[in-house]
């Protein structure tokens, strides 16, 4: 993969200018989760990213039962490092697909899978009524943009504001550990293998 080789090269790069504390890009990408539960890329790609966030993107109007089969199949890819925007809802717009949240975020808890706290204004998802769940089950939640442009990094705040709401602290936000602590978690879930 072209990327990769890319990365690789600005990371030898900016280790080389900052020795003490280079600056560093990881490798990652949304995996759409398929019908039936399986990520959209063969697991010999997954395998060289750092991380993949699995989310569903198609097929949204489905039973409780369906999502929950295609949600905890994904959870258990040992490839999936986060789950994105768990119940897929767009505020205003489309209700999200029936799911059990205890269910989904003890099945995070078991693989070591962080939950996305989607800051898209159109998203906010997860609701803030289960960061304590997850908190208390020991899931880390990380706080994206769903940015598809440079604009939506603009929305941080708004996931910032739903964490906040929720009682999420630094100790169990993925984004607030440094560049160090993010590269050991990733080891060990790929050590998980």
């Amino acid at each position: 993969m072209l990327q990769w080789q890319e990365i690789d090269r600005l990371n030898a790069r900016y280790a080389a200018e900052g020795e003490e504390k280079p600056f560093r890009i990881f490798k990652g990408i949304e995996s759409d989760i398929l019908g039936d539960g399986s990520l959209d890329y063969p697991d010999h790609v997954l395998a060289g990213f750092d991380f993949v966030v699995a989310s569903i993107h198609s097929n949204l109007t489905m039973s409780q039962d369906k999502a929950m089969d295609r949600l905890l199949k994904a959870i258990a890819n040992p490839y999936t490092t986060i789950l994105g925007h768990p119940t897929g809802r767009l505020l205003l717009s489309r209700a999200g697909y029936p799911v059990d949240h205890k269910v989904i975020i003890d099945a995070c808890a078991e693989h070591h899978v962080i939950v996305e706290i989607n800051a898209s204004p159109w998203r906010l998802d997860l609701d803030w009524r289960w960061i304590q769940y997850c908190v208390e089950k020991g899931v880390m939640l990380s706080i994206n943009p769903d940015a598809h442009e440079t604009a939506g990094y603009l929305d941080m705040h708004y996931g910032v504001k739903v964490a906040r709401k929720g009682g999420l602290t630094r100790r169990n936000t993925f984004n607030a550990l440094d560049a160090e602590a993010v590269a050991r978690w990733f080891a060990e879930k790929r050590g998980r293998l």
